[in-house]
């Protein structure tokens, strides 16, 4: 169906959005994707990606191979990430090192909200489904709690570092900047990107191409064959990820990337077991913030798609 501006402009929100959460350590851009209705056709057109486009473009023509491509969704959404990256990431990173409470329970008001979100998606609940959920949960729980790894500066540890958070940046609840944190790379890629060391960045950006392609494959095909089970295992892994972004925490270790300090390890507590000032009234109130927007969200949504069904 042809997409009217209105349409692209709201993809392009959307792309900013993702890209404000896949800066944060802890925060998928993934489930940005998913919140706001766009994942599958995000995966859809990742996996359609392949060497029939140039064939295409050559028998038919740029605009046959552009419209194959899904290319205004692609440049839709690029366009947001870009513009998030060059201005919200800013916003984001001065409200997590001066507000981190608040902005923690905002994430986690929407992170809850979307398990019940992607959850309801699911036709019909058995004990696969349920099963495939808590596996899901368990994962992503186990991954958020490990330690990181020592750093390598190998050329092929960087190649496969970019395909595995390219990876996680598009599963919802596992955020591809926490992976680069897990696996040592974080403070290589981030130095190059300040460096402009454009050799470690190529082999960076090199790997994620491939991972994204490959993994964008594999995604596509269990939706077509296990959408169900699909679904509660993407639904486990946000609800893995909550002790992720759970707003109160004790550090326990952190390590400087230059002029920025990043955690590596960290523990949640209780509110009032929180060294330092909880504000336990504020934060529930962003946490119910977050919750409701995406109920909001979600009901905007059906009632546009109702007036669509209308008009068709």
């Amino acid at each position: 169906m042809q997409k009217s501006f209105k349409d692209h402009l709201s993809i392009t929100l959307k792309g900013m959005a993702m890209g404000a959460a896949d800066v944060v350590p802890g925060v998928s851009g993934g489930t940005i994707a998913f919140i706001s209705g766009i994942y599958e056709e995000l995966i859809s057109t990742i996996s359609g990606v392949n060497f029939s486009l140039i064939t295409t473009w050559k028998n038919k023509g740029f605009k046959a191979m552009w419209h194959q491509l899904n290319g205004p969704f692609i440049l839709a959404l690029f366009i947001g990430i870009l513009i998030s990256i060059f201005s919200l990431m800013r916003i984001a990173n001065y409200l997590l090192e001066n507000h981190p409470v608040l902005i923690w329970s905002f994430f986690f008001g929407l992170v809850l909200a979307s398990i019940w979100y992607v959850g309801k998606q699911i036709p019909k609940w058995n004990f696969k489904i349920v099963l495939a959920l808590l596996i899901g949960a368990g994962v992503a729980f186990y991954i958020v709690s490990l330690p990181p790894m020592a750093a390598n500066d190998s050329n092929l540890f960087i190649f496969f570092s970019g395909a595995i958070a390219i990876c996680a940046m598009i599963l919802p609840g596992i955020s591809g900047a926490f992976i680069l944190v897990l696996l040592g790379a974080y403070k290589r890629i981030t130095e190059a990107a300040h460096d402009f060391d454009f050799q470690t960045l190529g082999i960076f950006a090199v790997g994620a191409v491939i991972g994204l392609l490959s993994f964008s494959k594999i995604l596509k095909w269990l939706f077509v064959h296990y959408s169900s089970i699909t679904l509660a295992v993407l639904t486990g892994f946000i609800a893995g990820s909550l002790n992720k972004i759970w707003p109160w925490k004790h550090v326990l270790q952190t390590e400087m990337y230059g002029d920025k300090e990043v955690v590596l390890r960290e523990a949640s507590v209780l509110p009032w077991n929180f060294n330092g000032e909880p504000q336990t009234f504020f934060a529930v109130i962003l946490m119910l913030t977050g919750f409701l927007l995406i109920l909001g969200l979600e009901i905007f949504a059906a009632k546009s798609s109702t007036k669509v069904n209308a008009t068709n």
